[in-house]
């Protein structure tokens, strides 16, 4: 009886130390398509400016060198005046100062690193999460996601978009019975410098970038396996031809 009531005492004492579980359903968000702009510099160094000015303040991307946004047209000398805050020589990889233990007390979690998000996530995810922020005061950050529920990570470009919130209603699933939370919109609360067209601009600008940093070769990539597909077209025919020649006169 003991034990039992000593394994009790612990469930309950997780329960409030994390919270209850919900006791409605949230819907699932639905993903908007992301721009594609990989093959467009200019976006992909306006991209490489947001990324350096707003995310690798927290977090890294340390499978990334400053010296490869070479590839994007960016010359060292630029790098080294407008984008190298975290290192001193464009060789170095994109680390930042932050502790992990820092950061976990700060943010309930390590900021994951950035160098290959986008390939794990997908472009569109990051699209609609970084363009879903809303205010939510029982947030620690202040802030909630409506891709990512409960994120530990405020927004960053809030003085970009400005502040919002969202509207939800509650509605009983035809099929479940359960109560679901609906998302109804956003409420602009306060303007922020960019209007939504720009910051939508600015935000596949970011997750260009990002999918570019996630595989700076896949352009080089694509366009060998162009001329790959084009070689073994060719050598197929030949193979062909040369045994339709080879087995012609044996009967």
């Amino acid at each position: 009886m003991k034990k039992w009531l000593s394994t009790i005492a612990m469930i309950g004492a997780a329960l409030f130390a994390f919270g209850a579980a919900p006791v409605h359903a949230q819907e699932e968000a639905v993903l908007d398509r992301a721009p594609d702009s990989s093959d467009n510099l200019a976006s992909l160094q306006h991209g490489a400016q947001i990324f350096v000015n707003y995310c690798l303040n927290c977090h890294s991307a340390n499978l990334m060198r400053y010296n490869r946004l070479t590839d994007i047209g960016i010359s060292e000398k630029q790098i080294q005046e407008n984008l190298l805050f975290t290192t001193d020589k464009v060789g170095n990889t994109m680390s930042i100062a932050m502790r992990p233990d820092d950061a976990k007390a700060w943010f309930g979690a390590s900021p994951p690193d950035l160098s290959v998000e986008a390939r794990a996530r997908g472009k569109d995810w990051l699209y609609t999460y970084l363009r879903s922020f809303y205010r939510d005061p029982a947030r620690p950050t202040g802030w909630n996601n409506r891709v990512f529920e409960y994120v530990g990570m405020p927004h960053v470009l809030w003085t970009l978009q400005g502040i919002r919130d969202a509207k939800f209603e509650m509605e009983t699933d035809e099929k479940t019975g359960e109560k679901v939370r609906r998302f109804v919109g956003y409420t602009q609360v306060t303007l922020g410098v960019m209007s939504n067209v720009d910051y939508d601009s600015a935000v596949a600008d970011l997750v260009s970038y990002l999918s570019w940093m996630s595989e700076p070769a896949q352009q080089t990539r694509k366009r060998l396996g162009v001329w790959v597909l084009l070689f073994l077209a060719l050598l197929s025919f030949l193979a062909w031809r040369l045994n339709t020649a080879y087995w012609k006169d044996i009967k």
